[in-house]
């Protein structure tokens, strides 16, 4: 072979090499575990597969998502995690703290990224936000209800005694106590006194209001699976009972609470698709950050404040993100 000949073969070979390598990861179909509390996809599972079309991956093609829903609460979220080790994913994505902790047991080594969790450092999922360590990360919620309780009181100055709805699954071991008193001392200062209302079965939400504390007018519902997963019930009975009712969590105002305020999920869950991109492509789980909320909403149901008679004050009414009627 002359030399022209066999230079111009292996220049062609070799510009080939990046089509074959391109051609070969187009190829491959990445398998992701989901495993969130509640029954279905819905606005969080859309955003997360906008979030990873938008990075070249398209459910169907060369992205499986292994779905497990815990519809019935928490306590089925360990064999759900199992399963999804058992299938070999490439990668799970979790909601809440009880799923991340299912995940956590279920496996050292197969990366998990939390889209949305409270307090993650103080809850044991990650050693810290700057430095996660382990196969763990993701985007943290501020946890703060109190916030939305400002806002709620805001619009119903007469609200002085608040039942605060929560579940303990979600502030394991010791953080309970320090959480639960930190609330307190701060509702006061809003002369709200508050009322913790342990709630863990979503199926025993008319137990739950049967056994209200005495004299409660305002709800405070914590951003939990079981709130959640009974927030349609939840947001009825607090209608029917004339009260008004908030949380961190908008699906709550569009349940038919009367307002919501806090991080803006849709937008955490397709931050997450990010993380996941990255740590398809080779980044460790414990060299990225824990990322913290950047975007804030304010929701107001206007439909509900009418229903029991309460009158938005203008002021919140202009700074509200949305307005549903």
């Amino acid at each position: 072979m002359r030399r022209r000949e066999f230079i111009a073969l292996i220049g062609g070979t070799a510009s080939a090499w990046p089509l074959a390598v391109r051609a070969q990861q187009s190829a491959r179909v990445w398998r992701i575990g989901w495993l969130l509390p509640g029954s279905g996809p819905g606005a969080s599972t859309q955003g997360f597969l906008r979030g990873m079309r938008d990075r070249g991956y398209v459910e169907g093609q060369n992205l499986a998502v292994e779905y497990r829903w815990a519809a019935n609460g928490d306590e089925q979220m360990a064999d759900l995690a199992v399963d999804l080790v058992r299938k070999g994913v490439d990668l799970i994505v979790t909601a809440g703290t009880p799923a991340t902790l299912a995940a956590k047991q279920a496996t050292p080594t197969i990366p998990i990224v939390f889209a949305v969790a409270g307090a993650p450092v103080e809850k044991g999922l990650v050693d810290s936000l700057a430095h996660p360590g382990g196969n763990v990360t993701g985007f943290a919620l501020i946890m703060d209800a109190v916030k939305a309780l400002e806002i709620l009181k805001e619009a119903a100055p007469r609200v002085s005694r608040v039942a605060f709805i929560y579940d303990p699954s979600t502030v394991p071991g010791g953080f309970e106590e320090g959480w639960l008193n930190r609330v307190r001392t701060r509702s006061r200062t809003l002369k709200v006194d508050l009322q913790p209302v342990i709630f863990q079965n979503p199926h025993e939400v008319d137990r739950v209001f049967a056994a209200l504390p005495i004299g409660a007018n305002a709800l405070l519902i914590d951003n939990s699976a079981t709130n959640a997963l009974a927030r349609r019930r939840i947001c009825t009975l607090a209608g029917e009972r004339g009260i008004p009712a908030v949380s961190t969590e908008r699906a709550f105002a569009d349940a038919g609470c009367l307002m919501s305020y806090g991080e803006d999920q849709l937008d955490m869950f397709r931050r997450a698709a990010g993380y996941v991109d990255r740590i398809l492509k080779g980044a460790k789980p414990a060299d990225l950050p824990v990322e913290q909320p950047t975007r804030f909403r304010l929701v107001l149901n206007l439909k509900t404040a009418k229903a029991i008679g309460l009158d938005i004050p203008p002021s919140l009414l202009a700074r509200a993100d949305e307005v549903i009627e």
